[in-house]
């Protein structure tokens, strides 16, 4: 099994995460450099990471990944509200890869524009609710959902998109969880 991502990618991280204690191989790419987007295009027709290869089987997106591995390793499927869950968080971190990618691309991210204010707009709704929904204990478990709301706020926090002390429950779960040794081996700023 190989999983194909970017040692700085979010959704690469969770399924690296999600696999602890699994047998595969992780393929490192540097998907911003020309060498990188070519060898990504031989996995993925829809340049994106993370992809998964199991026994000649392609899986994209890291969702779907999920649900691949969960299946394969006869795992308990998450429920409606976790998937819900899981749709907050992965908006609120697609916003902010989009504010990352515009900063690099010399676009204001304080400019009035749609496509701007939308992924603000976007992370002013969803954050309040994962900090809501911490607080109602929804994150109790190291499970898929604990996975990839950690892996978003490691994340804005490493890259400094999000002042977290904005939101106590939420800092707090990622400092705590950050102590975790399946953590550093997929930390973002070993490189």
């Amino acid at each position: 099994m190989k999983l194909i991502g970017s040692g700085m990618s979010p959704y690469a991280r969770r399924i690296r995460l999600f696999l602890d204690g699994k047998d595969y191989e992780f393929i490192n790419l540097n998907i911003y450099t020309p060498e990188g987007r070519e060898a990504l295009a031989t996995y993925t027709p829809a340049m994106k990471i993370p992809v998964l290869i199991d026994d000649g089987q392609k899986i994209y997106d890291s969702r779907a990944i999920h649900r691949y591995l969960a299946r394969k390793h006869e795992e308990k499927s998450i429920s409606w509200d976790q998937e819900n869950l899981l749709t907050l968080i992965d908006a609120a971190n697609d916003s902010f890869v989009i504010l990352l990618m515009a900063a690099r691309s010399n676009i204001d991210t304080d400019a009035d524009a749609l496509i701007i204010n939308l992924q603000k707009e976007r992370i002013e709704r969803t954050m309040p609710l994962l900090e809501k929904a911490m607080a109602e204990g929804q994150f109790s478990s190291w499970d898929y959902p604990s996975i990839c709301l950690f892996c978003l706020l490691d994340w804005v926090h490493f890259r400094e998109l999000c002042d977290l002390s904005l939101y106590p429950k939420l800092s707090a779960f990622r400092v705590a969880q950050s102590t975790k040794t399946v953590i550093e081996e997929s930390n973002p700023r070993n490189g």
